[in-house]
C-alpha cells in the first residue's frame, strides 16, 4: 500500500504548553519544535501527535479524540486529574471507561484497565 497514516493534528491556544502536557501523560519525547509547534510521539517510524496554533475562526468541541489504554486505570485517571485534566460528562452514562479534558477542554477516554504488559 502507498500510503500510511503519519500523525494526528491537535490545534491549540498554546500549542507548546498543550505538546508538554501530553508528553508528559503519554511519556512521549519531544520530537520537534518549531515557531509555537511541537510534535510528539513514541518513534520517528510511528505515527506522532503535532501540536499547532488554532485558527481563530475555529470554535466548539472537537470531532476527534484519544483513547488511552492503560495497565491501570484508577492509577492513570488519579496521575492525569494530578496533571490538570478534569472529568466530563458527554452523557455517557454508566460505561467503563472514564471521559477526561486535557488542559484546554480537549476530551479523552481512559479505557478499562488491560492487565500488566
Amino acid at each position: 500500500m502507498g500510503l500510511r497514516w503519519n500523525r494526528v493534528v491537535i490545534e491549540a491556544a498554546d500549542p507548546a504548553r498543550l505538546g508538554r502536557w501530553w508528553a508528559e501523560v503519554l511519556g512521549y519525547p519531544i520530537m520537534h519544535e518549531e515557531h509555537g509547534e511541537l510534535m510528539i510521539g513514541p518513534d520517528l517510524d510511528l505515527p506522532c501527535i503535532y501540536f499547532t496554533p488554532a485558527h481563530a475562526d475555529k470554535a466548539g468541541k472537537n470531532r476527534l479524540h484519544l483513547d488511552l489504554s492503560p495497565t491501570d486505570q484508577e492509577a492513570e485517571v488519579e496521575r492525569l486529574l494530578d496533571m490538570g485534566a478534569r472529568h466530563i460528562d458527554i452523557g455517557q452514562g454508566d460505561v467503563g471507561w472514564v471521559v477526561l479534558a486535557d488542559p484546554e477542554g480537549n476530551e479523552f477516554c481512559v479505557l478499562q484497565s488491560r492487565g500488566e504488559d
